[in-house]
């Protein structure tokens, strides 16, 4: 299972946040630094209304949804790459998982202790940026002096790895992260083998106050993290209020929409989160659906037929024949897989077709 790591400065919502994406009262939530320290798991489902409307139109028993993992991780600060406030087992961490959920605080507390004394988001991403760079750049120099004998013997890896780390010195040197370089499909293919801390994708969770969630664009705050990370990091920022997520926990699912019309806002925030996290591991979802069970299962960008059946078990990839498919939108426009095919929606695809997001299918095998 894919994970993705919940990080941040100390004391910006990352364990609240974390205990609502999951529903649970695992992380401890404190008003003063490290007070998180081995890193806390949990399972989080991804919202997906298409799931819903399969399962009522198959009047199915039962309907699970798509899953991965989020981990929170203790607050990271500067010197971080030196081991500052434990911060060489924070890095370890982070180089476990597999996306990077970046928490910024941008609401304003005199009551809620600031590391750095003063909110000031984008200051905030450069501390841990830098902190990541400089961990990285420390990885890539020892791998290139165990490189260098071997290239210079004719060791064509070693080699390769040198000409890239050519590139990327001078760039982490320039204080860049490493998933910011231009790079070919091999170069990129060679840097996963890396496991650099800022070569992995990041989101941004722009943290606000309870009554700005409706009307994040008015908080000056956000709308320089959007700005920044667009910019500096070629990457999204969605919009939170983790205060707003821990107290919806404990209610429920109508209690939970009535609190969020209160506030004038139609969806949580968690829900964006989880859906824009998912889509930055790379992950999209196909559907199975019958009278027993509606399912989301999980598969990576430019999966083919026979990878998604896998999914389900592996006979089913070893044994694979065929799959018989159909685009949600077809099959809820029509109702029925059998108007599906009446109406020439329903198609038979092979070993090489690449399953789509949304796709619904039923797969034909033989072991």
């Amino acid at each position: 299972m894919l994970r993705a790591g919940i990080v941040g400065l100390p004391n910006v919502g990352k364990s609240t946040l974390f205990n609502a994406v999951t529903r649970t009262r695992k992380a401890q939530a404190a008003n003063y630094p490290f007070c998180t320290i081995d890193p806390n798991t949990g399972i989080v489902t991804v919202p997906d209304e298409r799931l819903d409307k399969l399962s009522a139109l198959s009047k199915s028993q039962k309907t699970v949804p798509a899953v991965f993992e989020f981990v929170d991780i203790a607050g990271l600060v500067k010197g971080a790459s030196t081991g500052e406030g434990l911060g060489n087992k924070f890095l370890t961490h982070i180089r476990e998982v597999d996306a990077i959920i970046q928490v910024v605080r941008c609401f304003e507390d005199n009551d809620i202790h600031h590391v750095s004394g003063n909110v000031d988001p984008v200051r905030d991403i450069e501390v841990i940026t830098t902190e990541l760079v400089m961990a990285d750049m420390d990885a890539v120099a020892k791998r290139k002096d165990k490189n260098t004998k071997a290239a210079r013997g004719g060791d064509k890896q070693a080699k390769a790895e040198n000409d890239l780390i050519a590139k990327l010195e001078p760039h982490l040197d320039a204080g860049k992260a490493a998933v910011t370089l231009e790079l070919t499909a091999d170069e990129k293919a060679l840097l996963k083998g890396f496991l650099l801390l800022t070569s992995k994708p990041t989101l941004f969770a722009c943290n606000v106050a309870e009554g700005e969630l409706a009307n994040p664009d008015g908080n000056k705050h956000v709308q320089a993290v959007r700005e920044y990370v667009k910019t500096h990091l070629n990457t999204e920022a969605v919009v939170i209020s983790a205060q707003i997520e821990s107290d919806l926990v404990d209610l429920s699912d109508a209690e939970a929409k009535e609190y969020l019309e209160g506030l004038g806002v139609k969806e949580s925030g968690v829900g964006s989160l989880i859906r824009a996290a998912y889509h930055l591991l790379g992950l999209r979802t196909y559907f199975t659906t019958g009278e027993k069970e509606s399912r989301a299962w999980t598969i990576h960008i430019g999966d083919k037929a026979p990878a998604a059946a896998g999914v389900i078990h592996t006979d089913f990839e070893r044994g694979f024949i065929a799959a018989e498919t159909t685009a949600y939108d077809d099959l809820i426009k029509l109702g029925s897989f059998a108007k599906a095919r009446e109406a020439g929606r329903l198609r038979i695809e092979g070993k090489e077709y690449t399953v789509q997001d949304g796709d619904v299918m039923e797969f034909r095998f033989n072991v």
